[in-house]
């Protein structure tokens, strides 16, 4: 093996340092971040970073409370997380790591495993312009293989079997009960019902899948987003202008609401929402409060199905194990539990692990889409990408 040039050995050198200066200490006491629990680096709810000494040391000791010492924002001390990505970087750049690097290259048999389970190949696309108009949202009826989307064509609904066909459509825009004036996002319940958001008038539709109106939910929303069904078939519904998740429970077929519970709030602009079919834990993306054109950015958040906080990451964190900008539309759990984002500004789908490995980040899409919004999965674990870009449902294929 040849050894590396003295000058290529010296600017690596002079990188790994600059990387420890700037991203390896915590900027409040200058302390170097460490595996250790008093210098752990500390994700705050505002996506700022510091060690979990000076969490401490700014909380409020009799109700646990501070403010991120860089942006003002308040939070309680329960709400920070481990920084990750932080502990990855430290862990790549100890001495001990840096030995056993090569051997990692070559990857265990269960990574392996999990890399070919997530291989995916381009089928068929269906759609296109005319036939879909702006589409926003989309489901799959796993009891019946039909795959419903919401868009901004004259009927709002559209039904397509798996081949492409349209089966039915239904919700012209209007100010009747059943109609829908701009959808945003869909689901389908476990007993096969249409579950719509509809930001015109404020309110979450339901529907049979004749296009009969069933129930119509207001609640006071500020504006309900984003849609997926749990195991129990309830639903959990995003409100990015409250910044908070709710939980509706409602008989669908009877047409009664049960209950709707606001189970999360402190939230920054909650939209895309998913719930994975085996543990019940939830995704929800948030999209950050901008700066400028340039400074948009996105975070993950992960719960358990009692709504305790998993992980996070946002854009700033993901660049630290992906090489370019990551803007998160949409998001998905596979039929193995891994979360599946929707990356627009690569125009790419991403696998962050499942929530118990987050983030390990694989790119498993990352040619033939124009802006992806949607993200569902089959019962065969296909995955369908609703691209708003040309207006089509594309179809992808364990490989």
């Amino acid at each position: 093996m040849c050894a590396m040039a003295p000058d290529k050995m010296q600017i690596m050198t002079e990188l790994v340092n600059e990387t420890e200066v700037s991203l390896l200490e915590c900027k409040v006491c200058f302390e170097k971040y460490s595996q250790k629990k008093k210098h752990r680096p500390r994700n705050l709810p505002c996506g700022h970073v510091v060690c979990l000494g000076c969490v401490f040391s700014l909380a409020h000791p009799r109700n646990f409370r501070l403010e991120c010492p860089f942006c003002r924002r308040a939070c309680k001390s329960s709400e920070t997380s481990d920084c990750l990505p932080l502990l990855h970087l430290i862990e790549i750049l100890s001495p001990a790591t840096s030995m056993t690097l090569a051997s990692r290259t070559t990857g265990t048999r269960d990574e392996t495993a999990v890399s070919a389970s997530l291989s995916l190949t381009f089928n068929f696309s269906f759609g296109g312009w005319g036939t879909l108009v702006n589409p926003t949202g989309t489901a799959m009826c796993q009891r019946s293989g039909c795959v419903v989307v919401a868009h901004d064509g004259k009927k709002r609904i559209k039904l397509f079997g798996l081949n492409g066909s349209c089966i039915q459509q239904f919700g012209e825009r209007g100010d009747a009960g059943n109609d829908i004036k701009y959808p945003l996002d869909v689901t389908v319940t476990l007993d096969g019902h249409v579950v719509v958001t509809d930001s015109g008038d404020r309110s979450v539709k339901v529907f049979d899948f004749n296009g009969r109106g069933k129930l119509v939910i207001r609640e006071a929303f500020c504006l309900p987003w984003g849609l997926d069904t749990t195991p129990e078939n309830e639903i959990i519904l995003s409100d990015p202008e409250a910044g908070a998740l709710y939980r509706l429970t409602a008989n669908f077929k009877k047409g009664e609401l049960k209950k709707a519970q606001k189970i999360q709030s402190n939230l920054c602009n909650p939209k895309g929402v998913a719930v994975s079919q085996i543990s019940g834990f939830i995704t929800v993306i948030e999209h950050l409060i901008a700066k400028g054109p340039n400074y948009s950015s996105t975070r993950v958040k992960i719960f358990s199905a009692d709504m305790k906080l998993i992980g996070q990451m946002d854009s700033f964190g993901l660049n630290l194990v992906y090489p370019s900008k990551i803007y998160a539309t949409a998001v998905a759990f596979d039929g193995d539990g891994h979360i599946i984002v929707a990356d627009a500004y690569n125009q790419a789908v991403l696998c962050l692990g499942k929530p118990e490995e987050f983030p390990v980040l694989r790119p498993i899409i990352i040619h033939g889409l124009s802006y992806p919004v949607a993200l569902t999965y089959t019962a065969n674990n296909s995955l369908l990408v609703l691209d708003c870009g040309d207006h089509s449902v594309k179809v992808y294929t364990a490989s």
